[in-house]
Order: C-alpha cells, then sequence, then structure tokens
C-alpha cells in the first residue's frame, strides 16, 4: 500500500506565481468572489492547490 502524501496549502504569493498574476489581483478577485476559493487559516489567507486548479480549468472552459 502507498502512502498518501498531502499537498501543503499555498500561501497568495505561491497562487500569484502559479497563475501569473499579481497578488493584489488575487484579493480583489476574493473581494468580488470571482477567484479561486480561499480560507482563512488565523489570519493567513491560504489556497488548497486543487480548488486552485479546478478553478483554473472551469475558467479556461468559459
Amino acid at each position: 500500500m502507498r502512502a498518501r502524501t498531502i499537498e501543503p496549502l499555498w500561501t497568495a504569493e505561491d497562487v500569484s506565481t502559479f497563475l501569473g498574476v499579481p497578488v493584489s489581483t488575487l484579493y480583489q478577485w476574493r473581494y468580488r468572489r470571482i477567484g479561486p476559493r480561499a480560507s482563512r487559516v488565523g489570519r493567513h489567507l491560504r489556497y488548497n492547490p486543487a480548488d486552485v486548479r479546478a478553478w483554473l480549468d472551469e475558467a479556461a472552459e468559459r
């Protein structure tokens, strides 16, 4: 049986690099509720990489 690894959550900077957009754009998208889903972990904003990829795939289909 293979051990399952958990992919670490991404920061806004990680998502910014992945998508090639400024961090400020991510915050604008979050405010307007049009960007990838993010969660607060304490006072930090974190993104599940699978959610970001799913959002990107969905956006590409539009």
